[in-house]
């Protein structure tokens, strides 16, 4: 057994519905290493907090007053970290197998790592096409737009599909579905910025650890974490709205590429 922890977070927002299956899968499977996993509850109405703290007893609740956003919900359980790495996941996540410890095993060997994301498939195993590079204006139309599992060039260039995929590579994006974090690097940075209330903090995180003089940010394609990714801001206008935003923000602070 490691003589370090490894700490985990789940924010969640009415989701209690599918939640139970997301923290079943990764208790039982992160077996290689002592673990404690934390649910930031962002003041949901459906009664997912009180559901966790009956179904899950050795899960810790955070309740949160108000519903500050994905970012902000992370940052709650800065505080509280004793860890040696910590994980970012989300509340529609399921693990196959033992990523956790695996990463971990990568990164006790390799002490430059700030941040490790893996390979994303849906439920059935098809890839996940999701951004490696840092986000411009032909990237996120073409990732927007794009329809059909046949990648186009522009998206093969912003998921780094042209890299080798059985060894680590460095990369300045990653999805926020699923992070493994040395924890000195997150609380280093700051953990998320918070004015990112949901989309594109992930982005922003990733590219500050890939442009931190100490650490870098890795895909990690061995490794392999199931999304059951719905692309809510197709299909909610306030999403939308509130992705666009994030957009923006990300533009003003980094500067707009196209």
């Amino acid at each position: 057994m490691k003589a370090y922890t490894v700490s985990g977070c789940i924010v969640t927002y009415n989701n209690k519905d599918k939640i139970a299956r997301t923290i079943e899968s990764v208790l039982k499977q992160t077996q290689g290493v002592p673990f404690t996993l934390y649910v930031v509850d962002n003041a949901s109405t459906d009664g997912t907090a009180q559901f966790i703290k009956e179904t899950f007893p050795s899960v810790t609740v955070i309740e949160s007053a108000h519903n500050r956003g994905f970012g902000a919900g992370h940052n709650q359980v800065l505080p509280f970290l004793e860890s040696k790495y910590h994980v970012v996941i989300n509340p529609d996540i399921l693990l196959q197998s033992d990523v956790i410890s695996e990463l971990c095993a990568y990164a006790d060997a390799h002490e430059n790592v700030g941040l490790l994301s893996p390979r994303i498939v849906f439920e059935d195993g098809r890839e996940q096409y999701l951004g490696k590079r840092s986000p411009t204006v032909r990237y996120l139309g073409d990732h927007w737009f794009h329809k059909g599992d046949t990648p186009s060039k522009t998206m093969i260039d912003y998921c780094m599909l042209d890299q080798p995929q059985d060894k680590p590579f460095p990369i300045t994006n990653a999805t926020g579905c699923f992070m493994f974090f040395r924890t000195e690097t997150f609380r280093a940075l700051g953990g998320f910025d918070e004015r990112f209330f949901m989309y594109l903090e992930d982005c922003d995180i990733a590219r500050r650890v890939s442009e931190s003089a100490q650490y870098e940010a890795l895909h990690y394609p061995m490794a392999t974490v199931t999304h059951l990714w719905e692309r809510a801001s197709k299909r909610s206008k306030k999403l939308l709205l509130i992705h666009i935003k994030s957009i923006l923000t990300y533009f003003l602070k980094w500067g707009i590429r196209f």
